[in-house]
């Protein structure tokens, strides 16, 4: 058996700044990040324990493997110190004796002082008067005796300590669902002020993140509030917020940056006292993609995240995507939706729809103009031929379109029945026109020409 033990101090936490709140990463995320260095990781007491004897050859041996612990600090604005040991109870007292910069013995664990052992905190005065001051000096008590006077468990974790007995660790498990939730160092007033605790949780979603090897897609930020009732309207005990995103991600500084502006939007009902987060929506997690090719791997945001952030910013309604419908009527063969919109599970029936729409968009489009107008013009005749900046000669057509059987309300109720031309108009170039076709039972004899598109 092999053991690490691992202790974080925060730069905060000195004598000239006591009790300055903490930039640590919750006790059980540091325990998710260690997990990706062996599957034995227990907390005892200050410490977080690694058991590596298993896995210590895989990193290369112990030096590097306590070198890859070093250099890949998940707190890096707190002092990391480290130290081994052949059973938890030495790597934890050798920690101890680093933490304070005293030396080490030399003989070992015979000749470690005596407040380095957890076991023998409550009877420290007693033994000092029996004048027992290190490991050894209390084990070369008589066992019966020592037991009788000081219980049990000080002799326990003397044959812990030299490899007599067993060790017994509850170890550390991912969740299948990550929740965390933590209190705040203070009230906070209003939303922006959640979001300095918001990256400790957001931290800690990073290593479970990675551990799972998941991608975050719905994340649901809580909050709860310190009171009850507010001038007289009784009050939630709890408010939230969630952030969605479009594609799977463990970028937290993307994610940072959508729940910074949620909460730059948000109002608090009461000052609130806790936070949590969870996530809501996960999806495994492929990887990033690397490429050589300079034009892959630009600088800046990737577009899906540049969207989501201006959705936040500027609100769902305002940022949109076109989306295709089955409609064989160019003006209805997209419909715009906000980018953000949750788009739901298709079922048998949507995707037949979502197959018809996207046959209806991939028809032979050669004719199709690159620019449409909003709606189609109607167009003044001059005699039997249609005009628009004079009269229009017909180049190409005619493209019949027969579709909306099922009778739109905002066509009264008739289908769609149209003969597509491409025509020259003497000042506007060339541009993309139809006639309306009424069905024989709708007939009025009247025939009406309308104005689509332009080309270029």
């Amino acid at each position: 058996m092999h053991w690490i033990a691992l202790q974080w101090l925060p730069e905060a936490d000195t004598p000239d700044t006591p009790g300055a709140p903490t930039t640590l990463p919750t006790p059980e995320a540091l325990g998710w990040w260690a997990l990706q260095y062996t599957p034995h990781v227990a907390w005892q007491d200050e410490a977080l324990m690694l058991e590596v004897s298993a896995c210590e050859r895989l990193w290369g041996g112990r030096m590097q493997l306590m070198r890859l612990l070093v250099a890949d600090n998940p707190a890096p604005d707190a002092r990391m110190l480290g130290a081994q040991g052949a059973t938890s109870l030495i790597a934890l007292a050798r920690l101890r004796l680093f933490a304070r910069d005293e030396k080490r013995p030399k003989d070992v664990p015979a000749g470690l002082p005596l407040y380095t052992l957890s076991a023998a905190h409550e009877h420290l005065d007693l033994l000092e008067r029996l004048g027992c001051r290190t490991w050894g000096e209390v084990a070369a008590l008589p066992r019966g005796g020592l037991t009788r006077r000081f219980g049990a468990g000080l002799r326990e974790a003397l044959d812990i300590a030299w490899g007599l007995r067993p060790e017994s660790h509850a170890w550390l498990t991912l969740p299948d669902v990550f929740e965390q939730k933590l209190e705040l160092p203070a009230l906070a007033e209003t939303a922006p002020e959640l979001m300095w605790s918001a990256n400790r949780l957001l931290t800690a979603l990073q290593f479970w993140l990675r551990a799972r090897q998941r991608g975050a897609r719905a994340l649901e930020l809580q909050w709860t509030l310190d009171l009850r009732r507010l001038n007289g309207v009784n009050l939630p005990p709890h408010e939230q917020l969630i952030v969605r995103t479009a594609e799977p991600t463990q970028d937290m500084a993307h994610l940072r940056r959508l729940l910074s502006e949620k909460l730059a939007l948000a109002t608090l009902a009461a000052p609130a006292s806790w936070l949590s987060l969870r996530t809501l929506e996960t999806d495994p997690w492929a990887g990033a993609s690397t490429s050589f090719l300079p034009e892959d791997n630009r600088k800046g945001d990737r577009l899906h995240e540049m969207v989501e952030r201006l959705s936040v910013r500027l609100g769902p309604q305002q940022v949109v995507v076109p989306v295709a419908q089955a409609d064989h009527r160019p003006e209805r063969k997209q419909a715009w939706r906000p980018a953000l919109q949750k788009q739901a599970r298709l079922d048998d029936k949507a995707r037949k729809e979502a197959k018809a729409a996207a046959a209806a968009a991939s028809q032979p489009d050669a004719v199709y103009p690159p620019w449409l107008l909003p709606e189609p013009l109607l167009l003044e005749m001059d005699g039997e031929r249609p005009c628009y900046c004079g009269p229009l000669s017909r180049l190409v057509g005619p493209q019949r379109v027969e579709t909306g059987w099922w009778g739109d309300k905002e066509d009264g109720g008739q289908p769609a029945m149209r003969d597509y031309y491409v025509a020259e108009s003497p000042e506007a170039g060339l541009v993309w026109i139809f006639r309306e076709r009424p069905a024989a039972r709708f007939s009025s004899g009247e025939v009406r020409w309308y104005l689509q598109g332009f080309y270029a």
